[in-house]
């Protein structure tokens, strides 16, 4: 499992209300086609893009786009934190 956990902060709901993108904690050897691999198995969403930052706190951030607009704020509700 390289994703830990769903990263929800007022940034981040800015950037699902506005670009409709999730972003997630991963752990720091997960690679960009691993999120993807894995987000499109557990949640069936075709993912399109998938950015990687390491934050300041050594924390490997994803932030993934995907081809339904509607798609991240499913995801989120599936997850029970919108």
């Amino acid at each position: 499992m390289k994703l830990k956990y769903p990263f929800v902060t007022e940034k981040a709901t800015m950037v699902l209300e506005k670009e409709g993108k999730l972003q997630f904690l991963v752990r720091k050897e997960a690679t960009k086609q691993d999120v993807r691999r894995e987000i499109e198995s557990m949640f069936g969403k075709d993912v399109t893009s998938v950015r990687t930052i390491v934050t300041m706190k050594g924390e490997k951030k994803a932030i993934v786009g995907f081809s339904d607009e509607k798609a991240a704020e499913e995801i989120l509700s599936r997850l029970g934190i919108m």
